[in-house]
């Protein structure tokens, strides 16, 4: 009984985890017509930088209703449709575009240069 409590509550929660391949799928369908990946001429942001700079979840919530959040995100203008995808779908798609960049912007140490008082010399603080 407890086996099948556990198997019940795994597959019940499966939707609700985002899925690169089927996030694949979205972007080659809804995305790629305006967007590259890894460099190229297109009309909207190449999604290997915006994978750098942007956390899933802004990702997600820019497709949904790009219209509302184009300021917000540094865009002097916004040429991005509002998609007719399922909660799903966008979730997928988001995890495919965060998935490009293993690195991103908010993981780099930042160094900060310190000239002392003391020596009058200048050295590196991380």
């Amino acid at each position: 009984m407890k086996r099948l409590m556990i198997l019940l509550t795994l597959l019940a929660g499966t939707p609700l985890l985002a899925d690169v391949v089927a996030g694949e799928k979205v972007y080659k369908a809804n995305c790629a017509i305006c967007h590259t990946i890894n460099g190229g001429s297109s009309l909207g942001p190449d999604f290997n930088m915006v994978s750098y700079k942007r956390y899933k979840e802004e990702i997600e919530y820019y497709a949904k209703d790009p219209y509302a959040l184009a300021e917000a995100f540094g865009y002097s203008a916004n040429a991005m449709p509002t998609l007719p995808l399922e909660d799903q779908e966008f979730k997928d798609v988001a995890e495919y575009i965060s998935s490009l960049q293993p690195f991103k912007e908010w993981m780099k140490k930042e160094t900060v240069v310190v000239k002392s008082k003391e020596n009058n010399q200048i050295k590196k603080e991380e």
